[in-house]
């Protein structure tokens, strides 16, 4: 009996996970969507890592659209953000960056 392992996680998806708390932590909230669709189309090679993708993605989709649609006069997404909403945001980062890396093994 053959046991087939899943493919590990690229180290490109690994550095963008961990990229976007850092990012985001650092003031640059509106390009953490790079690394965020690169951990997105990461995910598709692995199933365990899908939700946690899907769920980052929401949570920058939200607040890309709060920012855009409102009546912000904010000049970036990240002076948008409250201490709390980047916290949140963070730590959202962080909980998928977790994810992706202890999986990697």
């Amino acid at each position: 009996m053959t046991v087939t392992t899943p493919p590990r996680t690229s180290k490109a998806v690994l550095v963008a996970a961990w990229a976007v708390p850092v990012m985001v932590a650092g003031q640059f909230a509106l390009l953490s969507g790079v690394p965020i669709a690169v951990v997105l189309i990461g995910s598709l090679r692995r199933r365990e890592h899908r939700l946690w993708a899907a769920a980052l993605a929401a949570v920058y989709a939200g607040v890309l659209t709060t920012w855009l649609a409102g009546p912000s006069t904010a000049p970036s997404l990240s002076k948008y953000l409250s201490p709390v909403a980047t916290a949140l945001f963070t730590a959202a980062g962080v909980v998928v960056a977790v994810a992706v890396s202890r999986r990697a093994r």
